[in-house]
């Protein structure tokens, strides 16, 4: 599940940034770069959980 909503939400933040690429928008660009942080960072915080049980 974990993989899967990363996954989700990094598709999302590339495609975010490639359709603000085209459109010269810095705003979803930024969005999109956002959506991929978060997705690592949701990634790394259930990594640690599991290492913690």
């Amino acid at each position: 599940m974990t993989l899967f909503v990363a996954g989700f939400l990094s598709v999302l933040g590339i495609m975010a940034v490639l359709l603000g690429g085209a459109d010269d928008s810095p705003g979803l660009q930024g969005i999109g770069v956002l959506l991929v942080l978060a997705a690592i960072a949701y990634v790394v915080r259930s990594v640690r959980a599991r290492r913690r049980r």
